[in-house]
């Protein structure tokens, strides 16, 4: 046999080796690690969906959600069959505790709310990494604060606390004031008249998390505003999608390519602003970068210590996160609160003679937001019926994989009659006339619509302060009633938006 023939027969050896060894990986990674872990898991009692190959339970999630969202929906508040469709039937199925899989991802989902007020409280930062820059998430979240882990967390945490807490919160309130005025400016002449809430709502928050965390006004933050909404639509429509192994890596969708440009976009804004910044410091035209949340992360990149200083991912994904967040969940926040004044005007009537009595004529004001006890009721109650979903990856008496992600449905926890009572699909703020502590009988994870321990929500404050201003502000001047346009179809994108929008008549008090 000559050389010719001995080195193509090595080089045949060497690749049927590496054949061998890549279906071995490849089946490892599909099919016996999932199985693996849906054994380790039955025998401690948590079961769930079959898993499939490749796909997991992606095509019966998508299934569940499509048969859902295409029948229609009377005025109720039981929202979970519809909006949380594949966990609503699988809860029912396999228990509080189960195990899914988002294609060969494993996924605990846990309802039981002992397990989960010792995931939420855990404190000793332990909780392991798990970053796919891949996903459609990742492009709005990053790795700011909303997924950052240890060191990082806890600076990031810092940073934002100091600009949405205390008395930066009460320097913000007449930027809010100011934005609501000039969105009430905008309605007179539309008295008696259709007006679709959720979009007006959606500009108002755009520019209030605009002044007041960027120094700028919602036309300057409108192009990352409408790059984030285009993406949290990407994110919906390929959450249930599986990535088809080695296709997915030598080949893009349209859906992909659209987010990373998308992506590339908001960072190409962030960065703008932040030179704008800079310039100003640099002409003389300031002497700091500003107090607000953007001077501060701006304060960090150019800080000395390199333990404090911020990279410029750092910033662009913080920028990313309170933009979104900053806007996403006051606007759903507000919009269905005003939904459900429209259907109780009873309670719409009581929040109004409260305002009257803490604020008379004047606009609101620092000291008597905290006394609006009527209208913290029912933002309490509309709290209840929010979908978002908090991920980490601990998981206290059961054995599970590191990597393993948890996820608490927080919609269902506030949708549970055995933690709510017999009514609690029913609206009544008077369930929270003595407290949130017992209104859940002193069951601290039943009600948690900002989370809860180190990682509750940094903004909550902020949201339910500029929730409380605008409802103050709006029902001073109109009496609201629901539009007979309006279809009752909350549908989930990342927060709960309607899907046919939130129409209401306006109405001079």
């Amino acid at each position: 046999m000559d050389s010719t023939a001995k080195l193509f027969i090595f080089l045949a050896s060497c690749l049927s080796l590496f054949l061998v060894a890549s279906v071995l990986k490849f089946l490892e990674k599909y099919w016996w690690t999932p199985l693996k872990i849906q054994k380790a898991l039955s025998l401690q009692g948590i079961r769930g969906p079959p898993y499939q190959f490749i796909h997991g339970n992606n095509k019966a999630s998508s299934l569940f959600r499509h048969q859902a969202l295409s029948k229609p929906m009377a005025l109720t508040h039981d929202i979970v069959p519809r909006v949380l469709p594949q966990i609503h039937a699988w809860i029912n199925t396999y228990g509080k505790n189960y195990l899914t899989w988002e294609g060969n991802r494993a996924q605990l989902v846990i309802s039981d709310t002992e397990i989960i007020k010792e995931i939420l409280k855990n404190n000793d930062g332990a909780f392991p990494k798990r970053k796919d820059d891949s996903a459609f998430i990742y492009k709005i979240i990053g790795d700011g604060l909303v997924s950052s882990e240890g060191v990082k967390w806890a600076r990031q945490r810092k940073l934002a606390n100091h600009a949405f807490h205390g008395e930066s919160l009460k320097n913000m309130n007449p930027a809010v004031i100011a934005s609501v005025e000039t969105m009430l400016e905008k309605w007179k002449g539309r008295e008696d008249k259709e007006i679709e809430v959720f979009e007006e709502f959606r500009l108002l928050t755009s520019e209030v998390i605009s002044r007041t965390a960027f120094g700028s006004n919602y036309l300057e933050g409108k192009k990352i505003f409408d790059m984030l909404t285009k993406l949290s639509i990407l994110v919906t429509r390929n959450y249930f999608k599986a990535r088809i192994p080695v296709i997915s890596k030598l080949w893009k969708s349209a859906d992909e390519i659209e987010s990373e440009q998308l992506a590339k976009g908001i960072h190409d804004c962030v960065m703008g602003m932040v030179k704008r910044r800079e310039e100003k410091v640099v002409t003389g035209e300031s002497d700091n970068f500003g107090d607000d949340f953007l001077g501060l992360l701006v304060n960090a990149y150019h800080d000395s210590d390199e333990k404090n200083r911020l990279s410029v991912e750092d910033i662009v994904d913080e920028c990313k996160t309170f933009y979104f967040a900053g806007q996403e969940t006051t606007n759903s926040l507000l919009a269905w609160t005003v939904l459900v004044l429209a259907i109780h005007t009873d309670w719409q009537d009581k929040a109004r003679k409260e305002i009257a009595e803490v604020f008379g004529d004047q606009n609101p004001h620092h000291q008597g937001i905290s006394k609006l006890k009527t209208v913290s009721k029912f933002a309490f109650s509309n709290n209840r019926h929010d979908p978002k979903s908090w991920k980490r990856n601990s998981i206290g008496k059961l054995v599970v994989p590191a990597d393993m992600e948890i996820l608490i449905p927080i919609m269902t926890l506030h949708h549970e009659p055995q933690l709510w009572g017999d009514d609690v699909h029913v609206f009544n703020p008077e369930r929270f006339s003595q407290g949130i502590a017992n209104a859940t009988k002193h069951n601290s994870a039943a009600f948690i619509p900002f989370s809860m321990g180190p990682r509750s929500c940094v903004g909550m404050s902020f949201a339910t302060t500029e929730t409380k201003i605008a409802l103050s502000m709006i029902l001073r001047r109109y009496t609201i009633t629901l539009s007979p346009a309006y279809v009752h179809a909350p549908f989930p994108v990342i927060t709960l938006q309607p899907q046919h929008g939130i129409q209401v008549m306006l109405h001079s008090v």
